[in-house]
């Protein structure tokens, strides 16, 4: 036979495996663990969403209500109330969307897009005109 026929002989590590009896999917698998000490998705998936649900009710309970909050221009000094119904979701009359870090809303008088950081009480005003707009800054007093 031409040397071109003869089958090519293989020595990659996972021939020489195979010879020992390690290259083997059986054997690698033989080592998996099995879900050993690790719960299942069937008990895991139950609890998960209990948690959620849990959290979504003393989120909830938390977020209810309508409070009064100041905020100031830290440059102007210029101080101003804004009143946020969490019931309803609006924040002075305007629809908002409440999450817990954010709550985000438009105001179409004055055509700005708010944004309120519910942690550290940053609130930025952005509004939109032919030259690019403006970006405001101002810090509010949470209450809780």
């Amino acid at each position: 036979m031409s040397k071109d026929l003869m089958p090519k002989k293989r020595t990659n590590v996972y021939v020489i495996g195979n010879k020992l009896g390690i290259g083997t999917r059986r054997f690698f698998l033989s080592f998996a663990p099995h879900n050993r000490g690790r719960a299942s998705r069937g008990k895991l998936l139950p609890a998960v969403a209990t948690l959620a649900v849990a959290l979504a009710v003393s989120s909830a309970q938390a977020q209810s209500g309508e409070i009064t909050t100041i905020c100031t221009n830290p440059v102007s000094g210029t101080s101003w109330q804004i009143r946020i119904d969490y019931d309803k979701s609006t924040v002075d009359s305007n629809p908002a969307r409440i999450s817990a870090a954010r709550i985000w809303w438009h105001d179409a008088k004055d055509g700005g897009n708010y944004t309120l950081d519910r942690k550290s009480g940053d609130l930025t005003v952005i509004v939109a005109s032919s030259t690019g707009g403006a970006f405001f800054y101002h810090r509010c007093k949470l209450l809780s």
